[in-house]
């Protein structure tokens, strides 16, 4: 008897280890309501349990830097790329190459296979229509609209350093202007500021409420915030207006993810990085009015496709490279240095 009982709890403890296993911790910087759509078609379809952190991409730079020496999670999902590579630069990264990369345009993916794209996006201007109608001024369709004197503290976005997002969007005026003159011109358009958000995303929401005039974001967060929720509110783009001496553009983000080094389930991380290539977890992305990188994916009607836009050739590697010492900048000059 006493052997069967042995047999029986060793039987039920490789159940438990097993099962204790079959579970991804991962940190994500998608939307609340977006990263569930992956995550519960990946758990029905794999029977593997995640459990996980939302923060913005900022926040999981840093969280990675104060766990390095014990990670808590093994999956970093979604994220402008350049906090990807200033992870890599530290050393955070697992390389990783998986089989339905072949899938993806080699320029979305890390060459030494530390980080994989899986979906690219636009910064955009959101404004709520009403107020613009109050103000007697057109939407934003350059950088310097934003100084206007009707918008002086009626805009939000997010920190540079909490928010991929609005990294993107220093990133992209300092390629418009280069980096001495964008910071001039942060200095004036942080006067114009209502107030900061932790997340890239929030400013929509508060645009559509009426609590802001503008907002900016990525345009695929403005469609599926804003626009399909019915708010008032329209997209533009930096296209040149205004006094600008130069043509402008926008600038964009390959969305990646990644192996966190040391993570305790670095296979269930491949699996999930697996998963999430194939043109049916692809196809999900639909729902947010993303664009896939998959070229079999479908593209909801009503995205914003990076081709029908004026875009600014941005260094991935400049920016992911002197992420830090830009953010300190920032840091410096413009949120302490008024």
């Amino acid at each position: 008897m006493r052997r069967l009982l042995s047999i029986v709890l060793v039987f039920i403890l490789v159940i438990f280890a097993f099962s204790a296993k079959k579970v991804l911790h991962m940190y994500t910087a998608l939307d609340v309501n977006e990263a569930r759509i992956y995550i519960d078609a990946f758990e029905k379809e794999t029977g593997i349990k995640v459990e996980w952190v939302r923060m913005s991409a900022g926040e999981i730079l840093a969280r990675l830097k104060a766990e390095r020496k014990n990670p808590q999670a093994s999956l970093w999902f979604g994220g402008p790329v350049f906090e990807f590579i200033s992870a890599k630069k530290e050393g955070l990264l697992e390389r990783y190459v998986s089989p339905n990369a072949k899938y993806i345009p080699k320029e979305f993916m890390d060459p030494e296979g530390y980080w994989t794209g899986f979906y690219i996006g636009a910064i955009g201007f959101v404004s709520n229509t009403e107020i613009l109608k109050e103000l007697g001024v057109e939407p934003p369709r350059s950088w310097n609209d934003l100084l206007k004197p009707e918008f002086k503290g009626r805009i939000s976005m997010a920190y540079p350093y909490t928010s991929g997002t609005a990294y993107t969007i220093l990133a992209t005026t300092i390629a418009q202007m280069g980096e001495e003159k964008a910071f001039q011109w942060w200095k004036k358009f942080n006067k114009q500021i209502h107030h900061y958000n932790k997340s890239g995303s929030a400013c929509v929401t508060q645009v559509g409420l009426g609590e802001v005039a503008v907002g900016i974001a990525f345009a695929h967060d403005i469609v599926k915030k804003g626009i399909s929720k019915g708010y008032p509110v329209v997209l533009t783009f930096p296209e040149g207006s205004g006094n600008f001496p130069l043509q402008e553009g926008t600038g964009y983000e390959i969305g990646a993810m990644a192996l966190i080094k040391g993570g305790p389930e670095p296979e269930l991380a491949k699996k999930f990085i697996d998963w999430m290539l194939t043109t049916r977890a692809q196809n999900l992305m639909k729902k947010w009015y993303r664009i896939p990188l998959n070229p079999n994916a479908e593209v909801a009607e009503g995205a914003v496709r990076i081709t029908d836009l004026r875009v600014l050739p941005l260094d991935f590697e400049y920016f992911g490279r002197e992420h830090d010492r830009l953010i300190d900048r920032w840091k410096t000059e413009i949120q302490f240095g008024e």
